[in-house]
């Protein structure tokens, strides 16, 4: 098994009130190329702190995290910025785009922060947009897009610098059903096609059959959820 993301013993303390609590203890976690993995539990239950710690954008209290089998702890913020932007694709439950950027903009961009060629860039810009049926938008600004299409541009930003592993903190948060279907079906079918690792943080139970795995984060700790436990709750 290919392991790009792996979580080792990951524990986030904090302190209330004089009293040391813990948001994730001892957490493990490994994610292989071409797998989805879902990470579900209540609020509060820590899932933007396990996905910020994932991504690189805080630091765990103990343990580590090994991108490509490459542990992170101890790098400078010049190297955990190097490393956000060329192995690690975010996508957030807002899209984030540039307001003042076109579509096809808003990929190039990214691709120029990383130094790449500009041909090369324009090139992988435009399979990325045709491979997400976004050709027709691509000279859109974002507020002219439906929160579906604002998705997908989110998702072949995220892409453009090829990463390997994508983590998506609730994307479908703000789509109807059939677009957050529709969202999170490019994304499997991106992670399957490239090969890459990714983890999607979300409340909504309708997206798990899409993904490889089901984790559920409660009292610091994922524990998997079975298919057939799954199919019950999305019945239910």
């Amino acid at each position: 098994m290919n392991i790009q993301l792996e979580l080792q013993n990951i524990t986030r303390t904090f302190q209330d009130g004089g009293a040391e609590r813990h948001i994730l203890d001892r957490l493990n976690l490994q994610v292989a190329k071409g797998e989805l993995v879902a990470v579900t539990g209540p609020s509060g239950s820590g899932k933007s702190t396990f996905l910020s710690i994932a991504g690189a954008l805080l630091a765990p209290t103990s343990g580590q995290v090994l991108v490509e089998g490459q542990a992170i702890r101890n790098q400078t913020e010049r190297e955990l910025a190097a490393l956000r932007l060329h192995k690690l694709g975010f996508i957030f439950q807002s899209a984030h785009l540039v307001p003042y950027l076109k579509v096809r903009e808003q990929l190039l961009l990214v691709a120029k922060l990383a130094g790449q060629d500009k041909n090369q860039a324009a090139k992988r810009a435009d399979t990325l947009l045709r491979t997400l049926g976004l050709a027709h938008r691509s000279q859109a600004y974002p507020e002219k897009l439906s929160g579906g299409e604002r998705q997908r541009a989110a998702i072949a930003r995220a892409l453009m610098n090829d990463p390997s592993v994508l983590l998506a903190d609730e994307p479908t948060a703000s789509l109807d059903a059939e677009r957050g279907y529709e969202v999170v079906s490019l994304m499997a079918e991106q992670v399957k096609a490239a090969g890459k690792s990714a983890v999607l943080v979300t409340h909504d139970q309708r997206m798990l059959p899409l993904c490889d795995r089901v984790l559920r984060l409660e009292n610091g700790k994922l524990t998997e959820i079975p298919p057939v436990q799954r199919e019950k709750r999305q019945l239910g």
